[in-house]
This record gives C-alpha cells, structure tokens and sequence, in this order.
C-alpha cells in the first residue's frame, strides 16, 4: 500500500478507535475506584457492569484484541471478590 494512503487509513482509525478505548478506559478506572470505597453497594456492581460492556464493545469493534479486554474483566472481578472478602 503506498504510503499516504497507509497514511490517511491509520488516520482514519485512530479517530475511529479513540473515543471507544477512551470511554472503556475511563469506566473500568471509575469502576476501580468505586471497589476501594465501597465494593459491597449497588452502584459498584453496576459500574462493573458498564465497564464490562464497555470492554466488550471495543473488543467487537477490533478496538481492543479479545484476549486484552478478557484479562482486563479478569482482573476487576478479581479486585472486586478480594475487596469484598475483607
């Protein structure tokens, strides 16, 4: 593929892809934080929920490789039942 084209499709993906990663990196950040105050109320498991959709989302899209987003679950399931085990 020549090189300006190369060009304006990495473009054209970037603009496509960022508000999808932004928007899963932002919820799963929220919903970390709302494990470490209270990781028994609703609002926690339904933010963990949304931040699970999200991550979803974006690996359908291609935005994220499946395997990423599935590590990415794993580990906020996992900070949530050792937060709720103390």
């Amino acid at each position: 593929m020549p090189s300006k084209k190369s060009l304006r499709t990495s473009k054209k993906n970037a603009n496509y892809n960022k508000p999808i990663a932004s928007t899963a990196k932002t919820l799963v950040r929220s919903a970390k934080e709302l494990i470490e105050k209270d990781p028994n109320s609703d609002a926690t498991k339904e933010k963990i929920k949304e931040a699970i959709s999200s991550l979803d989302k974006a690996s359908q899209k291609g935005v994220l490789h499946k395997n990423n987003a599935a590590r990415r679950k794993s580990r906020l399931i996992k900070k949530l039942s050792t937060a709720t085990k103390k």
